[in-house]
């Protein structure tokens, strides 16, 4: 396989989850996103430079991405499957819970 398929696994209010599955890349790519990323490689192995350094994760090893940051992908092992969550984008409204319901008196 070439490149990378995404799948989206869940997606709620506030966050989304999708499995990354990499296989051998063409070139480097790279990445902004406007929106905070959580990601965990599951098997395989992946070496990414982000703030100017190089960083190497392996199967259990996981990296926070703040949005806004600039990332590059440089390679993967052939095969890597990754776990991705992605939390709000700026300006988006985070609803917050309601008032507690009021309790039965003791009695």
């Amino acid at each position: 396989m070439r490149g990378e398929t995404v799948e989206s696994l869940v997606t709620g209010a506030e966050f989304s989850v999708e499995q990354i599955l990499s296989g051998t890349l063409d070139a480097p790519v790279e990445y902004r996103q406007d929106h905070d990323e959580w990601v965990v490689v599951l098997t395989g192995g992946a070496v990414l430079f982000v703030d100017g350094g190089t960083i190497s994760l392996a199967a259990g090893e996981w990296l926070l991405l703040p949005g806004g940051t600039s990332h590059r992908l440089d390679s993967t092992v052939p095969g890597t499957s990754w776990l991705a969550v992605r939390g709000p984008r700026p300006g988006s409204t985070v609803a917050s819970p309601g008032p507690p319901p009021e309790s039965a008196p003791a009695g």
